[in-house]
């Protein structure tokens, strides 16, 4: 019976979904797909076969990639997990990538020209260690297939071809942190190199055939190491010393240890704190002292020489060997957007092989990392091409002095999302201050040019209508849809679907994309994000809207707040940058001030349209926002109505605080407000544990309260944006799903409101756990979970109902105005619920859930769930209504009621992603157009997504493809069919009048 009734409520409710499938020819008119790889970690090129040449990257969003050298472009991608975090990647035989990940723990091949693996193996040891890799190329015939890979505490050998485990040793007695595999040349051993407890120089001397420990040989220094090993020839080592005054050479050849110390002083008189690069140099080390580098060469007899010193170097790459007994490297001078790329020779420092000077967008700020490759020219001489990371995470090849192409892979790393109207139009300019460029004109008068091409188009879909087109028809039609400039025009429309989405990545850059087709229109690399020595660790978290002015205030344009702060902690100094949304202009900033630990956007402007904003420091202090008389008199007005809550869930703690007055004196601020504590609840923490917490969304419409049951009774939704749903479990079931077996795992859900802190209601689930995902909108919450009981995903849903106003139901009262609906509602009031729930079986893991969102809220709404495949799917809030039952009534299925099954329908036609991927998927955003039936919907990790969805159809709009040209041919008809009818039927009625 169920399985009939599942298979009726599919037929039912199918027709649903048909809005989302899409012709092959409808893609990418409403929707865009772009694909990031995220700031680059290492990378090597791939270059020395005929055919298209690459290079190959890992990047901070784990993901390894091949790039097209000629226009950047990514061949092939693979997304490892977020706890795969990849540690190295190099090529072995040519033809396999080789990445170790996961803490050395996993060891992966892929094949170089797609992108499949080939073989992974797993590497276990005894405790965590740092992770190296090791492809050596000059083990002779029959060892060139072995990898070397340390990890956990073991160095393993493995086999390339198929990933067999060679053997294994065990390294990780008395802390030993090994830093470095070195294997001298025409040798079958291979050094394992360290330093141990109490600045102990710990060698390892092992045989590359079998893993035997040959030597293990161990001397303490008593002037302490600090940082790293850097390893400048394969017998000699260098390090500083515990102090940073001196740098100590080591010499391990055979197993001796031998050290020499040599004061940083008396390498031509410098002095400071110094820093050793990490960069891998051919006979020398770079030291880095205040802004200037040191290039230091070691000798053979193990003495140093300074060679020269380069003030202003940014970066500084490793040795790149291209010829026979020649190496190279490239350092990296920078001066506002003006960088010298320097490609110096490691034999002989005098003589240099490149030296260009480029200028690019200052924009991407600082260099942080370079690569270099090199090539042949036509004259049989060598050309170099660098691999460029900047600090706005942009990635940059320079070749022949000039920027090949970049790529703005900062995009992989969104924090937070808003959105912006564009400006509006009249007489076809846009009345805002916008800046035109010459660009920007010319589309102008390229839109007039469109108008005929539009009607061009037109003619042509009637052609296809009357299956007289011919397939050069056919793709010119695909291609004038394609190319419209209509979406991307930088005005607003009348749908609302041109809006520009400002987004904030992690590494404090700003962009501003086009919903029409993606495109970047500014992006700004924010002053107050720039290290400095006030704040070191700069970090966005938030973005909100500061000012959007109304359409007559045709003189403002709309600007976002950005909030960051100076590190993690909750006492870090505050970041407050103020933006222009149409220019990217950054108006002003203020860092450092206070601590920031919460936001509170307040639903009160200014007479300049600015938004007031309560931001809370880590005293519980309020700091008011913008700082002026006007907002401060404003705020005053309502100091007692102010309220607002925190979670802390390393605490188990929920706190209720209301704004009471001005701060003490002795802070002496005017926009400082104290606060004090009204409630609070204190989980145990033996007991349970919070997981998950959710809330409205503070701009969702309602359309309206009452909703009519079948049988005619009148429910009215209990509707607050003060409720807070909480979702705990117990201690034991905090692990990974199966962790825990289902008798002692529970997961308790909560509804509480966060004025009072009165809990309306508390649910819990046997044998369930974590991890919980949550939406909440309008009277219902719904959340996702795992049931250990059942082996499956849940989806359960709540929906609240206020009982207070159940004697609404006589229409005579309601004529007659005898109603308590427009009676005042306080939190204060102890609240009348009911609530009605159900539970349902879902086949995927989730990432993230959101829920449609409209200008009026009328539309139905659909849950966007995204999946752990990293697709987006549409699930019609319908299937989540607590009143299916198995056998609905004629009266229930009328309302739309569906047969309830014990599992949720996925229809291949829901996923809105279609057949792509949004790799990495974080977010979903739903973004309300101004046309009620549709709701904008941007997801985003490592990719970004972006479509246009009409949850209950196109209602109250023509589709896009819609044929006016046919519409118009037929309207034509029908006139002259009229006028030849009525000529017929004059000419009738004459003949029978002359008989």
């Amino acid at each position: 019976m169920a399985i009939r009734a599942f298979l009726l409520c599919i037929i039912l409710f199918s027709s649903s979904y048909t809005s989302f499938a899409l012709y092959e020819d409808q893609v990418g008119l409403m929707d865009w797909h772009q694909q990031y790889i995220g700031k680059v970690k290492k990378a090597v090129f791939q270059t020395q076969k005929a055919g298209r040449k690459r290079v190959v990257v890992s990047t901070e969003e784990n993901a390894i990639a091949a790039l097209d050298l000629r226009h950047g472009e990514i061949f092939w991608r693979q997304i490892l997990g977020v706890n795969d975090v990849i540690d190295e990647i190099d090529i072995a035989l040519g033809k396999y990538l080789v990445t170790l990940s996961s803490g050395g723990s996993v060891l992966r091949a892929w094949n170089l020209p797609d992108g499949q693996m080939v073989w992974e193996s797993f590497l276990l040891g005894s405790k965590p260690s740092r992770s190296l890799l090791f492809t050596p190329t000059n083990f002779g015939a029959d060892k060139d297939n072995v990898i070397l890979a340390y990890g956990n505490g073991c160095l393993h050998a493995v086999s390339s071809i198929d990933g067999d485990i060679l053997w294994k040793k065990e390294l990780a007695e008395n802390s030993i942190d090994v830093q470095h595999l070195v294997h001298p040349e025409e040798s079958d051993t291979i050094y394992a190199l360290g330093i141990g407890e109490a600045s102990q120089f710990e060698a390892y001397v092992i045989n590359v055939r079998n893993g035997e420990l040959l030597k293990h040989s161990s001397k303490g220094f008593a002037g302490g190491f600090s940082g790293d090993l850097s390893l400048p020839t394969s017998d000699k080592v260098v390090v500083l010393d515990s102090s940073k005054s001196s740098l100590v050479s080591i010499s391990f050849v055979g197993g001796e240890i031998k050290f020499q110390e040599f004061q940083i002083s008396d390498l031509q008189g410098y002095s400071g704190e110094a820093v050793l690069l990490p960069s891998k140099l051919a006979g020398m080390v770079a030291i880095k002292i205040d802004r200037s580098l040191l290039f230091v060469k070691l000798k053979d007899e193990g003495t140093l020489e300074v060679v020269d010193t380069v003030p202003h170097v940014e970066a500084v790459s490793d040795s790149l060997s291209f010829a026979e007994g020649q190496t190279a490297f490239a350092l990296i001078q920078q001066d506002g957007a003006k960088i010298q790329l320097t490609i110096k020779s490691s034999n002989d420092w005098k003589s240099h092989f490149l030296k260009e000077s480029i200028e690019f967008d200052q924009q991407r700020g600082l260099v942080h990392k370079v690569f270099i490759n090199n090539y042949v020219r036509t004259d049989r001489t060598y050309g170099f091409r660098a691999l460029i990371v900047m600090e706005d995470h942009s990635l940059l090849l320079l070749q022949q002095g000039a920027v090949v192409w970049n790529r703005e892979d900062a995009l992989a790393s969104i924090i937070d999302v808003t959105t912006s109207e564009l400006p509006v139009q009249k007489d076809g300019v846009s009345v805002a201050k916008v800046e035109h460029n010459l660009f920007e004109w010319l589309k102008y008068l390229i839109h007039f040019t469109s108008i005929l091409c539009r009607w061009k188009g037109h003619l042509l879909k009637l052609k296809a209508t009357l299956m007289l087109a011919t397939p050069d028809d056919v793709a010119a039609v695909q291609r004038i849809r394609l190319q419209s400039a209509e979406k991307s025009k930088m005005t607003r429309d009348h749908n609302g679907f041109r809006k520009l989405l400002i987004v904030l990545t992690r590494a404090g850059k700003l962009f501003a994309l086009h919903t029409g087709d993606g495109r970047i229109v500014w992006s700004r690399l924010l002053n107050a994000f720039h290290k400095s020595g006030t704040c070191e660790s700069p970090r966005g978290i938030k973005l909100h809207q500061w000012q959007v002015p109304h359409h007559h205030a045709l003189d403002e344009n709309p600007s976002v707040l950005v909030v960051g702060t100076c590190g993690h902690n909750s006492d870090a100094s505050g970041i407050l940058s103020f933006v222009d949304a149409y220019k990217g202009e950054e108006l002003n900033y203020l860092a450092p001030v206070h601590s920031i630990t919460q936001i509170i956007p307040l639903p009160f402007t200014d007479s300049t349209e600015q938004r007031l904003h309560l931001i809370i420091d880590s005293e519980g202090y309020g700091h008011l926002y913008p700082r002026t008389p006007e907002a401060v008199d404003i705020f005053q007005k309502e100091l007692g109505n102010i309220y607002w809550y925190s979670v802390d869930i390393n605490n188990n703690l929920l706190k209720g605080h209301v704004v009471k007055k001005n701060c003490k004196e002795e802070i002496s601020d005017d926009y400082c407000f104290e606060s004090s504590d009204l409630w609070s609840v204190i989980i145990p923490s033996d007991s349970e544990k919070i997981i998950a917490t959710s809330t409205r969304k503070f701009s969702e419409v309602v359309h309206t309260q009452a909703k009519v049951n079948a049988d005619q009774n009148v429910l009215y939704k209990y509707i607050s944006k003060n409720l807070l749903f909480l979702a705990t479990v117990t201690p034991k079931a905090m692990g990974d799903i199966g962790s825990v077996i289902p008798d002692d795992s529970w997961l308790f859900v909560y509804l509480v409101d966060t004025i009072t802190g009165r809990v309306l209601l508390r649910m819990s689930h046997h044998g369930c756990q974590g991890p919980v995902h949550a939406v909440f909108s309008e009277n219902w919450v719904v959340y996702h979970y795992f049931n250990l009981r059942a082996h499956r995903y849940e989806m359960s849903v709540v929906e609240i109902y206020d009982q207070s106003r159940a004697d609404n139901k006589d229409v005579l009262k309601l004529v007659l105005g005898k109603h308590n609906l427009s009676a005042p509602v306080s939190s204060y009031s102890r609240p009348e619920i009911m609530t009605k729930s159900q539970s349902y079986f879902f086949t995927h893991s989730v990432k993230a859930v959101a829920v449609t969102s409209t200008a009026k809220g009328i539309t139905s709404k659909q849950l966007l769930i995204g999946t752990i495949g990293d697709q987006v799917l549409a699930l019609d809030k319908r299937f989540l209504d607590p009143r299916r039952s198995l056998n609905p009534t004629q009266a229930e299925k009328e309302e739309g009621i569906m047969p309830l099954t014990d599992t949720l329908p996925i229809m291949p036609q829901a996923f809105v992603t279609h057949a792509l991927k949004v790799e990495g998927l974080r977010s979903i955003i739903a973004i309300p157009a101004k046309l009620e039936s549709t709701t904008l919907v941007f997801a985003h990790g490592v990719d970004l997504f972006f479509t246009r969805l009409a949850p209950s159809k196109t209602y109250d709009s023509l589709t896009d493809d819609f044929n006016y040209a046919l519409l118009l041919l037929t309207i034509v008809a029908l006139v002259i069919s009229i006028f030849v009818t009525w000529i017929w039927s004059e000419r009738k009625d004459l003949q029978e009048k002359w008989r």
